[in-house]
């Protein structure tokens, strides 16, 4: 019913845009009135129109490869299963390495690890990156097990070894298993970032099922564990909650706070990053990228960003 009520939302913000005069383009300035909000909202050039023809080359996180389709979709005016061919998005890391060898325009996408920063600055290549919306990293076990609730202390325990067994956490009497991402991915670059803090994880166990390299393998993978019960993983909010990845599973609280739309938005919940949209420091003012980049950051941007369920910074 939700991805029903989506899709009706975006028909509907297309049709608004329809109506308007059909010599100009949906992209319209969004300088701040009077008694607007005293955050500064990037400037929209007028009468610029999107075609298939200029519209930008994006690439980005698998997490945003929806959100990219619904941009494609509202900018170019197309249905949206006849935009999918313009999203074909090759993950965290090597997104920002397309954008640096001229292969795309724009990322929508999450923070890479600090290393793709230097390899750009070793690269002389300099970008230009804003916040478009908020995710989370969330933890996801079996909806068996009894443990709802974690706190950073026991996360931690869990990831670098020192907690074992799920009756150390208030759970059964069994093994934990805990699940982790690929070096590059972008859930993986949070887990350490904002779980671990510089705090090693223990080394992931050598079968290949307990190191996922797709954000819906590290749930298929739990689901399929002949111990599910046993198994903890992590991924972003938007794939857990809003596309149904952990039907099956559970996400649990944090220091006992719920991961929600709310609590992400007001910073309650702790672990919590945005995702940006990144362009060359070197794209023209007039360029369709940087329009799309400003455009994203707008309120229009931001509405879109809302309907397609990722939590807006606005």
């Amino acid at each position: 019913m939700k991805k029903i009520v989506l899709i009706f939302l975006i028909t509907a913000f297309l049709l608004v845009t329809a109506c308007s005069d059909k010599t100009e383009s949906p992209i319209e300035s969004s300088e701040p009135t009077s008694d607007s909000s005293t955050q500064e909202t990037p400037v929209i050039r007028e009468e610029f129109i999107f075609t298939r023809e200029n519209f930008p080359r994006m690439d980005g996180s698998t997490s945003t490869a929806p959100l990219a389709e619904a941009v494609a979709t509202v900018l170019l005016q197309e249905p949206r299963e006849a935009v999918t061919e313009l999203v074909d998005f090759s993950r965290t890391t090597q997104s920002f390495r397309n954008l640096a060898d001229g292969l795309c325009d724009i990322l929508i996408v999450s923070e890479p690890a600090p290393e793709v920063f230097t390899e750009l600055d070793s690269m002389g290549f300099e970008i230009e990156l804003a916040p478009v919306a908020l995710d989370a990293l969330v933890f996801i076990v079996n909806s068996g097990n009894p443990v709802d609730d974690l706190t950073h202390e026991q996360v931690n325990g869990i990831y670098t070894g020192k907690i074992t067994n799920w009756s150390e956490v208030g759970g059964n009497d069994i093994e934990i298993t805990p699940f982790q991402r690929n070096a590059e991915a972008g859930s993986q670059v949070l887990m350490e970032k904002l779980v671990m803090d510089g705090l090693n994880m223990t080394e992931a166990p050598t079968q290949g099922f307990m190191t996922a390299f797709g954000m819906g393998e590290m749930i298929t993978a739990m689901k399929g564990f002949d111990g599910s019960a046993s198994a903890i993983g992590y991924t972003v909010f938007f794939y857990a909650d809003d596309m149904g990845m952990a039907d099956g599973l559970k996400i649990i609280s944090i220091d006992g706070v719920t991961p929600s739309s709310e609590t992400i938005r007001s910073g309650e919940y702790p672990f919590i990053n945005p995702y940006y949209v990144v362009i060359g420091a070197n794209e023209a003012e007039d360029s369709p990228a940087r329009i799309m980049w400003s455009w994203l950051q707008s309120n229009e941007g931001q509405e879109l960003v809302s309907l397609e369920g990722y939590v807006s910074i606005r």
